[in-house]
């Protein structure tokens, strides 16, 4: 079923035991309400994972913005990490990365008629929101607060990695999980991201079993759809390009150098393999915050590349904390191409999906114009 495998540090089993203890814990005083849990009026959809890293919460966050955003005023709250600044902040014109985060200024960029606003507390961020006179949100998604379980959402959906399912995974630090397995039970659905496209059905019932899952919760399989590749920078054309952007059927002959501040940019190396065999890479962790070195050793590395078409390709959210960057090398600019990157649900069970996420918004919200 999946030939990735990753490495578990069983020599830290005693460290994840006590801090699972302590997560453990954490949760039961949430349920058992020693430590406060707030609802709120209006729909309120949570999107998170169990385990550090990279599962493409953006990315579905951003197909639920494109299913909901021309019947409802939406709001995007996330915690904005890495972030210059402190408490709420509403993204504006003049939002940066630095200001708001890569990923909240990613979606700010992508869907400027949506709301998006940061806070490390979710709660006086949803009451900001909330309070705001001519734009108040009739309904607020959540990126990244599965554990932030002072808000209690109405629909929670719990993202996996197909590549490293929770049920494989192990507490940290010996693993990658911030808290048990059992935090699953939280979730109404439970998607399995980054699916290879040929996935085979055995495979979806292998998977299905193996999570165990309550009778109240739904489980749907996600795979990344990749868009042409379009200049960063507008200065940008080769003789490939159509209106500025490039199909990946083009890139057979053009060597490839492909830059990432991701949590896992092996799905993306893999699929510019598929049409180019001249891919190099240089990964760095994940929101990492390009220094002046770090962009003279890509512009070394890229004028290294052998033959005579040549491109950078990078992340939307790395493109976020590189356009504005002031180091990168003039020169490089016209070959900075980023990758878009969209999801889609796999078994036919797109319309499912879909309407699952319609009903429970038209029932908690004054607004029914969806249908």
């Amino acid at each position: 079923m999946n030939d990735h495998f990753f490495k578990i540090h069983k020599w830290l089993y005693p460290v994840s035991w006590l801090y699972g203890t302590a997560i453990f814990l954490r949760n039961k005083f949430f349920d058992w309400r020693l430590l406060p849990s707030r609802s709120y009026t209006i729909p309120v959809i949570s999107i998170g994972n169990l385990a550090v890293g990279g599962t493409g919460k953006t990315p579905h966050t951003e197909y639920l913005i494109r299913l909901l955003k021309d019947h409802y005023r939406i709001a995007v709250l996330s915690r904005g990490y890495k972030r210059s600044t402190r408490g709420f902040v509403l993204a504006t014109p003049e939002s940066t990365a630095k200001t708001i985060g890569d990923e909240p200024y990613q979606m700010h960029s992508k869907f400027p008629s949506v709301t998006v606003a940061v806070d490390e507390s979710r709660c006086h961020g949803i009451e900001q929101l909330l309070s705001l006179e001519a734009a108040a949100p009739e309904l607020i998604l959540l990126d990244d607060a599965f554990q932030h379980r002072y808000v209690k959402p109405g629909l929670s959906i719990l993202l996996t990695d197909y590549h490293r399912l929770f049920c494989d995974d192990a507490l940290l630090p010996a693993g990658r999980l911030r808290e048990p397995v059992s935090g699953k039970n939280r979730a109404q659905i439970v998607i399995v991201t980054k699916c290879p496209q040929d996935i085979k059905p055995i495979d979806y019932n292998i998977i299905a079993k193996r999570m165990n899952l309550f009778p109240y919760q739904q489980l749907y399989f996600s795979s990344f759809r990749y868009g042409k590749l379009r200049p960063l920078f507008q200065t940008a054309a080769t003789p490939n390009s159509i209106d500025g952007e490039i199909a990946l059927s083009a890139l057979t002959e053009t060597s490839i150098l492909l830059v990432t501040g991701i949590a896992s940019p092996r799905s993306i190396a893999s699929k510019l393999k598929q049409y180019s065999r001249r891919v190099e890479t240089i990964p760095f962790g994940d929101h990492h915050d390009f220094s002046a070195k770090d962009m003279q050793q890509v512009s070394e590395h890229f004028h290294r590349l052998s033959g005579k078409r040549r491109l950078l390709v990078t992340t939307e959210k790395d493109a976020t904390r590189l356009i504005s960057h002031p180091h990168v090398d003039e020169q490089l600019k016209p070959y900075i191409y980023v990758l878009p990157i969209e999801i889609e649900i796999l078994q036919n069970q797109q319309d499912k999906f879909n309407q699952q996420i319609i009903d429970y918004v038209r029932e908690n919200t004054r607004n029914s114009s969806l249908s």
